[in-house]
C-alpha cells in the first residue's frame, strides 16, 4: 500500500497485503462471535477464485495470483534456492493506495481460530470485510477522506458487489467509508451467463465449427446451462466438450502447463501440516519453458513458506503451515445465486462501476458478461469503441447509463491484469481519474 494521503484508495479482494500491522482481529457479537484473524501484510498479489466451477463438490477453491502488487518473482532468472523478487513497474500502487486482502477466511495467510470459524457464507464474508475496513480506517484516519473503490477478480465478482452494497446499506459504515464505486474483472456473476456465454464465445473465437455451434444452438434452444432435455442437445454439447477439453480455459492461446496446486484436503486442518516434500513439489515442474505461468506460481510456495519471509511479514506462528495458492474451503457457503441485483442497486444508487474482461478468457467470457449487463436494461451512453494504451488498441469499451463502464482487455486471459499489466494499469488510472473515461 502506498503511503500517500489525498489519493484514491482501493480494497482489492484479495491477496497479500500491507500495512504496518501484524494482523487485525475481527470478531465479536457483530459477527456471531466467530473470531477471525485477517493477517494484513504488505506484499504482492491479488486473490481470485478458480471460477471454472467454484462450487464443485461443495469446495470453493480460491487462488492468489501476482499481477497488481509492487513485486514479482524473477522466474526467468531462477535456477535454485530462494526465489528473487524485483520491483514491478506496472503495479497498481503507482496510481492508488491499495489494500490487498485475503478473503474469504482460509485463503492465503488468513485463518480462523477454530474449525467453526471457517463456517461462513458469502454474505457473512461481506460483513467481515466491512468490519475490517472500518477498523483499519479508524487506525489510519489520514486515509479516511480518500475516495474508496472496492475491486476483485473472478469469484470476487460476487464478493465485491456484496461487500459494497453492505457498506451502502449500513449507515455507520457509509458515514465512515468514502465509497465511490467498485470494479470487477473476469467476474463470476450468475451461472446462467457465466456458463451460458461459453458456447457462443467458443464459436466466435474459432474453437468450434459453425455446424457444431448451430447444432447446439438449435437443439438446446440457447440454454447451455441446464441439464439437456433432449438427446440432440446432449450430443451437441458433448461434441463441443470433446473438441475443446484440451484448450487452456484461462487463456485459450496459451499452453496448459498444469495449475501448480497443492493437494487439498476435506478439512481446513490440512493447512497446519507442513508437507515433507515441499521443495520437490515446487521444483518438479520448473523445467517447463519460461512462458509457462505455473513456474511463477510454484516459486510462490518456496517464498511464502520461508521462515524469514514469514517473520518479516509478521505471520502469526502456528496459524498456518503450508501457504497455498488455492485452498479448499469445504465449509464456505455460496449463498448468493446472482450478483446482478447487487450491481443494479449499487449503480442505480449512484456508485460507479467498472466491469472488465480479458477477451481470451474461456472461464469467464466477455460474451457472458455482456449478456448479464444487457439484462439491466440500461441505455448506452457511449457506444462500443476502442480504448488505447501506449497508442495501441488495448481493448474495447461501452459506457452505460448509471455510470456503468464495460471494457475488454485485448489479448488478456483470466484474469486480465496478469496478462496485460500495463494496459490494466492505464485502465485503472483513467477510470479513477476525474474524467473517468478509458
Amino acid at each position: 500500500m502506498a503511503d500517500e494521503e489525498g489519493g484514491t484508495m482501493g480494497m482489492w479482494l484479495s491477496g497479500l497485503i500491507d500495512h504496518q500491522r501484524d494482523g487485525l482481529h475481527v470478531g465479536g457479537d457483530r459477527l456471531g462471535g466467530k473470531a477471525l484473524d485477517l493477517q494484513v501484510k504488505a506484499l504482492l498479489g491479488v486473490l481470485w477464485a478458480d471460477s471454472d466451477d467454484p462450487l464443485k463438490e461443495n469446495d470453493l477453491y480460491t487462488c492468489i495470483s501476482t499481477y497488481t502488487g509492487p513485486l514479482k518473482f524473477d522466474v526467468a532468472g531462477y535456477t535454485e534456492g530462494f526465489p528473487q523478487l524485483f520491483y514491478f513497474q506496472d503495479s497498481w500502487t503507482k496510481v492508488s493506495n491499495v489494500i490487498f486482502l485475503d478473503a474469504p477466511v482460509g485463503t492465503g495467510f488468513s485463518y480462523a481460530r477454530d474449525e467453526q470459524g471457517y463456517n461462513v457464507s458469502l454474505t457473512q464474508t461481506g460483513r467481515q470485510l466491512v468490519v475490517f475496513l472500518t477498523k483499519w480506517l479508524a487506525d489510519h484516519p489520514e486515509f479516511a477522506s480518500n475516495p474508496l473503490y472496492i475491486g476483485g477478480d473472478s469469484y470476487s465478482g460476487y464478493t465485491v458487489p456484496v461487500t459494497a452494497l453492505q457498506i451502502a446499506n449500513d449507515d455507520d459504515a457509509r458515514a465512515r467509508l468514502n465509497l465511490k464505486g467498485y470494479l470487477v474483472g473476469n467476474a463470476g456473476t450468475d451461472n446462467k451467463y457465466d456458463t451460458g456465454g461459453k458456447v457462443p464465445f467458443m464459436h466466435g473465437m474459432g474453437l468450434i465449427s459453425d455446424e457444431m455451434y448451430e447444432a447446439a444452438r438449435s437443439s438446446c434452444r440457447g440454454d447451455y446451462v441446464s441439464t439437456p432435455t433432449n438427446a440432440e442437445c446432449a450430443n451437441a454439447l458433448q461434441a463441443i466438450n470433446m473438441a475443446t477439453f484440451a484448450v487452456n480455459p484461462v487463456h485459450i492461446l496459451e499452453p496448459i502447463c498444469g495449475f501448480a496446486l497443492r493437494e487439498p484436503s476435506s478439512s481446513s486442518s490440512w493447512r497446519r501440516a507442513m508437507p515433507e516434500q515441499q521443495q520437490k513439489m515446487v521444483e518438479q515442474r520448473l523445467g517447463l519453458p519460461v512462458e509457462c505461468r505455473d513456474n511463477g506460481y510454484r516459486l510462490s510456495y518456496l517464498w511464502a513458506d520461508d521462515p524469514e519471509v514469514r517473520a518479516t511479514l509478521g505471520i502469526h506462528e502456528g496459524s498456518i503451515a503450508s501457504w497455498s495458492r488455492c485452498t479448499a474451503l469445504p465449509l464456505f457457503r455460496h449463498d448468493v445465486e446472482s450478483a446482478i441485483p447487487y450491481h443494479a442497486e449499487l449503480t442505480q444508487r449512484g456508485y460507479r462501476a467498472l466491469v472488465y474482461n480479458g477477451d481470451h478468457d474461456l472461464d469467464m467470457t466477455f460474451v457472458g458478461t455482456q449478456q448479464w449487463i444487457r439484462t439491466l436494461g440500461y441505455d448506452v451512453v457511449t457506444a462500443w469503441r476502442p480504448w488505447y494504451s501506449n497508442r495501441q488498441v488495448a481493448g474495447f469499451t461501452t459506457v452505460y447509463d448509471h455510470n456503468l463502464t464495460f471494457a475488454t482487455v485485448k489479448g488478456a486471459g483470466h484474469t486480465a491484469p496478469e496478462y496485460r499489466p500495463k494496459e490494466c494499469l492505464d485502465m485503472l488510472d483513467r477510470w479513477t481519474s476525474p474524467g473517468g473515461e478509458l
